[in-house]
């Protein structure tokens, strides 16, 4: 099997090939917000905090906007808080209104996000065992999707008000966060969170939930709590 092949087939089970380098390229890095520059149409944005070091490797999150988002929404949740916590942030832009499996299959999405997951990954010193994806609506949705069916990659999933999960396998076992306001009109609770959440703990998986008086949305406090959550599992 060719490469060319071998790409084909792991974009159709939905599996990233991207892992963080020993030794990232040398030379000096920009710091804070950016594009990646990987394509006109739309594109990827990443966010270095001002305490980054080559010599220590940092945390990453992919952060997955909801339907009908772009990059820059779906860096929300934690940007205001990267810097604190040395946190590196990459957000990329889905292909339609919306990211591939919920048109019913991988395809596209997983293609570009392998691309800036590489191209972070070979400018920057990533902690293999911190790298984390989240999304909101759709996209925490896609981030279990894509977090359980490349858990040898993802350590953690975070996912704020997701509909649903849809695997195309099942790699290694990330920790799992998810969040859902109890007056969600949008994806609505029950019929959402509360069938995902027993799902995953019968399969096995790690999972910390949190419901809140709220609607389809997320609170800063959980937001910070997932971001508290994500760093300290690994002291």
């Amino acid at each position: 099997m060719t490469t060319d092949e071998q790409h084909i087939q792991a974009v159709a089970l939905g599996r990233l090939l991207a892992r963080p380098t020993p030794q990232p390229v040398g030379g000096a890095v920009s710091l804070g917000l950016q594009p990646l520059g990987l394509d006109a149409k739309r594109d990827a944005l990443l966010y270095v905090p001002e305490s980054y070091q080559a010599s220590k490797p940092a945390p990453l999150v992919l952060m997955l906007h909801g339907a009908g988002g772009n990059a820059q929404g779906g860096l929300t949740p934690f940007l205001k808080l990267a810097d604190a916590a040395g946190v590196i942030l990459l957000a990329p832009s889905s292909s339609r209104q919306t990211w591939d499996v919920l048109f019913g299959q991988y395809g596209p999405d997983v293609t570009f996000i392998d691309s800036a997951l590489a191209v972070t990954m070979s400018r920057y010193a990533i902690d293999p065992t911190r790298i984390a994806v989240e999304g909101f609506s759709d996209g925490a949705s896609y981030a279990l999707s894509i977090g359980i069916t490349n858990g040898d990659l993802f350590t953690h999933v975070i996912a704020f008000s997701p509909g649903f999960m849809a695997p195309a396998s099942q790699q290694g076992k990330p920790r799992i966060f998810i969040s859902h306001g109890k007056s969600d009109n949008v994806l609505p609770i029950n019929r959402c969170s509360r069938k995902v959440v027993p799902q995953l703990q019968n399969a096995g998986y790690d999972v910390l939930y949190q419901e809140f008086n709220g609607s389809h949305t997320v609170p800063p406090n959980i937001a910070d709590s997932a971001l508290t959550w994500f760093l300290a599992m690994q002291d």
